[in-house]
């Protein structure tokens, strides 16, 4: 609720919340621009018009630094600094600090923006940004782990509600994982050579790549999940021992999953077997939480028929269960055999990261933004309506053309005639390829189309309220 702002009772300070979910939606539609215009160029390469700059091996890092870094890392931020508070029952520690990581990361995104389609990079999958800018990550990222530790440390509750471990747990991970992968040695502003070579080179890249995705793309957005599920169907968590249980499980776990991204390579065998191993017992934390999220519908289900934003939470989940199933079976070293290096592997990606990671920001900044600006919905729930169907289409329509894409070109390329030749060349298989990636393309567009619609409806929404400034309750009881 807003109140006066001479209102002398403590508030919470949202000012950093208000700039990262505004951010989140912002970066959220240019991220999702650049995937569609790397998507066209992939149906048609003519597309990047003979400009270096707009070719698609420079897009394509922009692209996934876009959506991953800036839409999903503004949607941690906003989210992380908003629960932390109302759960601890205190303002954010260091207030100032908090500004400045947003403006701090916000330079991050502009350097990236600009460094990539100039071909600055350390060409490592999702860490391609050049030292500089990984200096600056690293002193926002410790930054950001001030002010929300610090939060914890001056909470008014004894209790640290499980939110808070993954959002804590995503924090330290991501801190160490950026750290020891960007261990370089600069030749000059631009370029440098990393510390480790050959195959440990790429064993600590995958460690990091698959962690980024275990603790940035999963932890993190587990935090919102137990915190704004519960919040938005009005009802408490279904059991709160199976999302302790579901947290150590998960954290201890996902540090071992790497090494499945280096099957038949040079890794050695029994390294790349820990890694099928642990990736196969992920599943089950992973099942533990997208269950005990779901449930926590149980006895409000006739919610999902009127709420658009139960729709994206609950629905976000789906796709978690699906991803973290199709992920552990990918790693199996026979199925890989398969998969690898196919189309396959993106619609794995993309139906973690439209489904998972895209529902639930966009879910959990519906409800954040109004309450951020004293409103009490959305301007239009109608609106949010349509965006989720739009984007559930998307999604099926994007993982859908990728599977089958994926499979075919697995089977076309290990097609061997009885004289031991190549059934098919590889031409035969990038042509065949070719209508899934239109199809591809449409599901891509359908997405943006919704992001665009959440622009439109986030504008109408600030411009219809006001700053909401919101007193701490002198109760430790769950505040929104």
């Amino acid at each position: 609720m807003a109140v006066s702002s001479r209102s002398t009772s403590p508030v919470y300070t949202d000012d950093a919340v208000r700039g990262f979910a505004l951010a989140t939606v912002l970066w959220g539609v240019v991220g999702m621009l650049v995937g569609v215009i790397i998507a066209s160029q992939l149906a048609w390469p003519s597309l990047n018009l003979g400009i270096p700059w707009l070719s698609y091996g420079r897009l394509r890092p922009l692209h996934t630094n876009a959506v991953i870094f800036a839409f999903g890392g503004c949607a941690l931020f906003a989210t992380s600094y908003h629960v932390v508070q109302r759960t601890c029952q205190t303002p954010l520690f260091l207030p100032w600090l908090a500004k400045f990581t947003f403006w701090g990361w916000q330079l991050v995104i502009v350097l990236a923006a600009i460094t990539l389609p100039l071909g600055y990079t350390q060409s490592r999958e999702y860490a391609e940004l050049i030292w500089p800018i990984d200096i600056l990550i690293a002193v926002v990222w410790v930054s950001y782990a001030v002010v929300f530790f610090g939060t914890i440390g001056i909470r008014k509750v004894r209790h640290i509600y499980v939110a808070n471990w993954f959002f804590g747990a995503f924090i330290i991970a991501v801190a160490l994982l950026h750290i020891f992968n960007n261990i370089q040695i600069p030749t000059s502003l631009t370029h440098s050579y990393s510390v480790y070579a050959g195959v440990q080179d790429a064993m600590v890249q995958w460690w990091y790549g698959h962690n980024a995705v275990g603790f940035f793309l999963t932890a993190g957005f587990l935090g919102m999940m137990y915190y704004y599920i519960p919040k938005q169907a009005e009802r408490p968590v279904y059991s709160y021992r199976l999302s302790i249980v579901h947290f150590w499980a998960l954290i201890f776990t996902y540090m071992w999953a790497g090494p499945h991204h280096l099957h038949y390579t040079a890794l050695p065998d029994w390294a790349q077997s820990v890694g099928m191993v642990f990736s196969l017992v992920l599943l089950a934390p992973s099942w533990g939480g997208m269950i005990n999220g779901i449930m926590t519908l149980s006895g409000a289900w006739h919610k999902l028929r009127d709420d658009p934003i139960l729709k994206f939470l609950i629905v976000s989940l789906s796709f978690y269960g699906m991803s973290t199933f199709e992920g552990p079976m990918m790693s199996i070293k026979t199925v890989n055999a398969l998969s690898h290096y196919t189309d396959w592997t993106v619609g794995h990606v993309h139906s973690g990261a439209l489904g998972w990671v895209g529902l639930i920001s966009m879910g959990s900044m519906y409800y954040l933004i109004p309450k951020l600006f004293g409103r009490k919905q959305m301007y239009s729930v109608r609106a949010i309506e349509l965006h989720f169907w739009i984007a559930t289409i998307g999604i099926v329509l994007y993982i859908a053309a990728m599977w089958i894409a994926g499979v075919m070109q697995g089977l076309m390329w290990r097609a061997i005639n009885p004289d031991g030749t190549l059934v098919y060349t590889f031409v035969e298989s990038v042509k065949a390829t070719y209508p899934f990636y239109v199809i591809r393309l449409l599901g891509g567009l359908l997405y943006l189309s919704g992001m665009l619609i959440m622009a439109w409806n986030t504008v109408m929404t600030v411009r219809a309220g006001k700053v909401a400034v919101v007193p701490v309750p002198p109760v430790a009881a769950a505040h929104a």
